[in-house]
């Protein structure tokens, strides 16, 4: 198998994706975030105080998209068309799963966004209680689904053999 960020002399270099085709692309990411009960009773209440964590979450991971190719390397500068999050309150956890969403019609895929998006979110999360809870978990960061481009669509299956 070929590596594509390795040019022949086996150095990296960057994907040309001036030939590929344009496309509309999307990638779906999630991450989850445990913590303790009175981190969680902070942030659904609102009490914590750096602020509304679940806003500055969704703010922090919509810049996690877009500064992607500033941290990750490999990654294309992209003109992203829009850029989405959703999280879930998982009282039984307790803790939060965060979905960041992120699109655009071009030449490379989001995958990268969208996953750089999640983490970011929860590490906001982490860093905006670790006062109360310095024990918190951050976990199963992973790519939900994606559509477009030549690879074609994926999606996770989850334990019920459900997309």
């Amino acid at each position: 198998m070929n590596l594509t960020h390795l040019d022949e002399n086996n150095r990296p270099k960057m994907v040309d994706v001036g030939s590929k085709e344009e496309t509309s692309r999307v990638a779906v990411a999630s991450g989850t975030i445990s913590m303790s009960q009175d981190a969680f009773d902070a942030i659904v209440n609102n009490t914590g105080k750096k602020g509304p964590v679940i806003q500055t979450a969704v703010i922090a991971a919509i810049m996690g998209v877009k500064k992607t190719s500033e941290l990750i390397p490999m990654c294309h500068p992209l003109l992203l068309s829009g850029i989405s999050c959703d999280i879930e309150e998982l009282a039984s956890l307790p803790g939060f799963k965060l979905f960041v969403t992120a699109k655009l019609k071009g030449q490379t895929g989001v995958e990268m966004e969208a996953l750089m998006g999640t983490s970011i979110g929860l590490l906001t999360i982490y860093d905006m209680v670790k006062a109360i809870d310095k024990s918190m978990i951050i976990s199963n960061v992973q790519l939900e689904k994606k559509s477009g481009g030549k690879s074609g669509d994926f999606a996770r299956k989850n334990l019920e053999g459900n997309i």
